[in-house]
């Protein structure tokens, strides 16, 4: 069974799959906001299904640590586009 790790320096330290760069809100979004099977994430990311299902209860045991990565991950996307150069900024 493959263990959950946070490492400084892969995917901004967020918790993931040891041994691989998919993280634990990776999976858990696939399988939870985009309805696919447990069997078919295992499938597309080329991991087992049991370490679909080891992200899935580290998700549901760290609620807080989610929910605080999602904060951080909208924050990120807010800043982005605040400073993304769109077609209202460019000269003619």
């Amino acid at each position: 069974m493959t263990d959950i790790v946070h490492t400084d320096g892969v995917l901004g330290g967020k918790p993931r799959l040891k041994g691989h760069r998919i993280s634990v809100l990776q999976i858990a979004d696939m399988v939870l906001d985009a309805g696919h099977s447990p069997e078919y994430v295992a499938d597309q990311l080329g991991i087992s299904l049991s370490d679909v299902h080891t992200a899935l209860a580290y998700y549901y045991d760290n609620p807080d640590e989610m929910d605080e990565i999602r904060d951080r991950n909208e924050q990120l996307e807010n800043r982005l586009r605040e400073q993304a150069i769109t077609p209202d900024h460019v000269e003619q």
